[in-house]
């Protein structure tokens, strides 16, 4: 094996395999993964099989080559071989030892994500700075913190955009900009904004300066989809930086000086000034310093305006427009058409920004959350069909049907990992060899169901759909008579909208036997979560009395759900052990809480019912 690092931590790492192991087809699974037998696989290369990975240093990965799908086969010049639970060796490839060679700045700074990109949340506050502007002494922000003045760096950057401007009028920017340490390719996607401050994660992509990564562009599909990038601007910033550092000498924040020169084709079109407080600490203490910051900016005769990126502020007014989805609010006297419209266009947003952390992998909530809307959309465009064209939107229910179910089941399969987890943590002694089989299967699945996902997001199927539900976002597909609607008739049907999945849920309760079947109470399940669905809609019209029956309903989907948790877990575990003996003690031990815990949720359920069922919750109808 061939290995080396990068500045920024990542190890690339050669494998080979002689081409007399007499294969057709080489595939590398390792820990990296998940043991995934379709990620990575080998290229002939005259007389060996080889492929470069790229890790993350600092760490060892046990890993084997699987031939032809068939024939496992150890790596002959493997750093080490470990025992497995199956009996045989794992081969490892060890990168502890390059991990001293990463530089301590790189190394307290950047969270390093998959291969080729680091990722992190940046919080900002940008100060609009007049020309004569003298920076004050920032010495002394907190408690004995101190300033020094830093060499005056040049920066190049090239801004990439739809000619519509489509990322900049989302708050999302993509650039490459040269002169700093790093990867020189950059997306900045928002996170939170605030009065004086702007909060973005950034990720950062090697690759050329002429063309855009796929990886980059990939990442902000949902936002441009049909449309190309193309270089919207370029930037030339003189950075004049001051480091504002702890009495222990811990880095709490950048000031810096910037002078912005804006050129499009190699026209200069202007330039600005800003002064930026870039922080480095989180908490309180970042909240301090930040407001001290901005203070003394600000008495020194900074302006404070709203936070904009930079690109935004060299491009002006189009940069400033409407983004292509925005959720109109909520008038005093509301009609339900003015509550489709709010309620489409929220979820229809939710989806596009929840897409590029989808499509990262590195937060559960991302997945959940893109589901959430997806579904929540598509129950809402059957609550209230009355209203709306049949033809379009059973189109769109269909597509967010697929869609749900595509990323449904990465959700589900981080649900049971962290279900195990906590179980097999619940456990006095559980045997590592039947750990480790779970661990592995669970790997796999989490792999499989997220390749499947990250093929489906990248589909001229998923991008046709987003283009459809911009459209929807825009101008919902309203029957004509939807227009003679008044906020007395609109209520009369919310009312019926949330009236007729709870009849349903009712009737499926009353139908159950003494002992109801675990498929029987999951059908009440579903049949609750549409209700709920529906009454969260038509809340804004009939609150606080539907609200709060909303909140009764979920809490009687969250019984029902546990209880189903508990079914697929069992479902699960039952076949994990087929063919692997050695996981038998530990998947009893599981199996036997879980069913313990849906005995115990089988008990508590008719009280939850008996919740949502009461009277003083139907007021509203």
């Amino acid at each position: 094996m061939i290995k080396s690092i990068d500045r920024c931590g990542t190890a690339s790492v050669t494998f080979t395999l002689p081409a007399a192991v007499r294969a057709t087809r080489v595939a590398i699974c390792g820990e990296w993964n998940g043991w995934s037998v379709g990620g990575d696989v080998m290229e002939r290369v005259g007389d060996v099989f080889s492929l470069t990975i790229v890790l993350q240093a600092g760490r060892a990965y046990r890993f084997r080559y699987l031939l032809d799908g068939t024939r496992w086969e150890n790596d002959w010049d493997a750093d080490a071989y470990v025992r497995n639970a199956f009996g045989t060796d794992d081969s490892v490839v060890d990168l502890t030892a390059l991990a001293t060679l990463i530089p301590e700045k790189a190394r307290e700074e950047t969270t390093t994500g998959a291969a080729g990109r680091e990722s992190n949340i940046e919080r900002e506050a940008k100060l609009v700075a007049p020309p004569g502007l003298a920076i004050p002494d920032l010495n002394g922000l907190v408690p004995r913190a101190t300033a020094s003045v830093q060499p005056v760096e040049r920066l190049d950057a090239t801004y990439y955009d739809t000619a519509d401007l489509r990322l900049a009028r989302s708050g999302i920017t993509l650039r490459h900009r040269g002169g700093e340490p790093g990867p020189p390719w950059t997306v900045k996607l928002p996170e939170d904004d605030r009065a004086s401050d702007l909060v973005r994660r950034e990720i950062r992509f090697e690759g050329p300066v002429d063309q855009v990564p796929d990886v980059a562009a990939d990442l902000v599909l949902a936002s441009t989809r049909s449309l190309p990038l193309e270089a919207v601007a370029s930037l030339t910033t003189v950075r004049r930086p001051v480091e504002i550092r702890g009495r222990d000498g811990q880095l709490l924040a950048e000031v810096v000086d910037d002078t912005v020169s804006v050129s499009h084709n190699q026209n200069p079109t202007g330039w600005f000034r800003e002064v930026e407080v870039e922080l480095h600490v989180s908490g309180g203490k970042g909240d301090r310093v930040l407001e001290a910051a901005v203070s003394r900016l600000i008495g020194a005769g900074c302006g404070a305006e709203p936070p904009l990126p930079k690109l935004v502020r060299a491009l002006g007014e189009p940069a400033t427009r409407p983004a292509d989805v925005v959720v109109p609010p909520m008038p005093a006297k509301a009609t339900v058409v003015d509550l489709v419209r709010h309620a489409a266009a929220g979820a229809v947003a939710q989806i596009i920004h929840h897409d590029p952390g989808a499509r990262l992998g590195d937060d559960p909530e991302d997945v959940h959350k893109l589901r959430v809307a997806a579904r929540r959309l598509r129950s809402d465009l059957h609550s209230f069909a009355a209203v709306l064209d049949p033809a379009p939107t059973a189109v769109i229910r269909s597509e967010l049907g697929w869609l749900g179910g595509v990323v449904g089941v990465v959700r589900d399969t981080d649900v049971l990992s962290a279900r195990l987890a906590t179980r097999l943590a619940a456990l006095p002694e559980a045997d590592a060899a039947g750990v480790h089989r779970l661990q592995i299967l669970l790997e796999r699945q989490a792999a499989d169901t997220r390749a499947a996902l990250q093929i489906a997001l990248r589909s001229a199927r998923y991008l046709h759909l987003l283009d459809s539900l911009v459209d929807l976002a825009a101008a919902p597909p309203f029957r004509k008579a939807a227009g003679k609607l008044t906020p007395r008739t609109s209520q009369r049907l919310a009312s019926k909208v949330v009236q007729k999945p709870w009849r349903r849920v009712a009737h499926a309760v009353e139908s159950l036997g003494p002992d109801p079947s675990d498929a029987q109470l999951h059908e009440v399940r579903i049949l609750a979560k549409r209700s709920r669905y529906a009454a969260e809609a038509a809340a804004p019209l009939l609150r606080p009395a539907a609200t709060r029956f909303a909140a009764a309903v979920a809490d009687l989907q969250t019984v029902l759900g546990d209880h189903q948790d508990t079914v697929l877990a069992e479902a699960w575990l039952r076949n994990a052990v087929v063919g692997h003996p050695e996981a038998v003690p530990t998947v009893r031990q599981l199996i036997a809480l879980e069913q313990a815990r849906r005995h115990a949720l089988r008990a508590q359920w008719p009280a939850v019912w008996r919740k949502a069922n009461a009277k003083k919750l139907h007021t509203w109808a």
